[in-house]
């Protein structure tokens, strides 16, 4: 008895979401009739989201955003619709208006293919197959650049030699720098090698000061004050024969 009032109100659901109504669809065409295109596709747009899967919402929604001239956006819609129809009529529809969405664009190409697959759900429709007729003459008035692809890997290849250019001057920019560096520093070597020199020549009034040889400090010491004592006693016979004579101007030396 319990699994039967199960299937029951199973059953009774099932039956409810049938038949319930989409009000916003209805609505969406009676704006779309008076070219409010803005409030159908506001319509179009809650009937698609209450029946997700149904194909006349999509398709509808598409044409409102079409007519607001936004074929960009409106060509989503029209694929949504043709991935949700369920029959060929439905299918031939949606074709019709991507390959308009296309030719809107100038999309030559794909709206061949549109309409191609619009006549192969409705090969009577006279209107797709002006619209078709009429894709291809565009098309071959207006062709695409053969060498579109070419011209692509050809930039493409082009912007990798630049790279790699750009990675060899890197290379070369950073080896004159080193190379710049090795012979500043060269020339800062020599530089402060002739300042050194100048500066022991100069010296600011200091005479360059011998190395020391093999003898000890001490020994040396004692040198000193050797010679230090003779020129001492040199000085005092000097001074004491100048007080016994006459000194006498000498002449200037020319």
């Amino acid at each position: 008895m319990k699994k039967a009032l199960t299937y029951i109100v199973i059953l009774i659901s099932l039956v409810c979401k049938a038949q319930e109504k989409d009000n916003y669809l209805p609505q969406g065409n009676e704006k779309f009739a008076d070219k409010n295109y803005v409030d159908a596709e506001a319509d179009y747009r809650l009937s698609q989201s209450k029946f997700k899967k149904k194909a006349i919402a999509s398709y509808n929604l598409g044409t409102a955003i079409y007519k607001q001239n936004q074929p960009a956006e409106a060509k989503y819609q029209f694929v949504k619709a043709i991935k949700d129809a369920k029959s060929k009529a439905e299918k031939h529809q949606a074709f019709h208006n991507l390959g308009n969405a296309f030719m809107k664009e100038k999309n030559y190409t794909n709206a061949v293919e549109a309409y191609k697959n619009a006549l192969r759900n409705d090969p009577t429709d006279e209107e797709t197959r002006y619209n078709f007729a009429l894709a291809k003459k565009m098309l071959k008035d207006n062709p695409p650049p053969k060498d579109q692809n070419k011209n692509k890997d050809k930039n493409k290849d082009k912007n990798k030699d630049k790279d790699k250019n750009k990675d060899k001057n890197k290379d070369k920019n950073k080896d004159n720098k080193d190379n710049k560096d090795k012979g500043d520093n060269k020339d800062k070597d020599k530089k402060d090698g002739k300042n050194k020199n100048d500066k022991q020549d100069k010296g600011d009034g200091e005479k360059p000061q011998p190395k020391p040889s093999g003898a000890s400090k001490q020994r040396i010491d004692n040198l000193l004050d050797a010679v230090n004592n003779e020129e001492k006693k040199v000085q005092e016979k000097v001074n004491a024969q100048k007080v016994q004579a006459n000194p006498k101007k000498p002449e200037k030396d020319w």
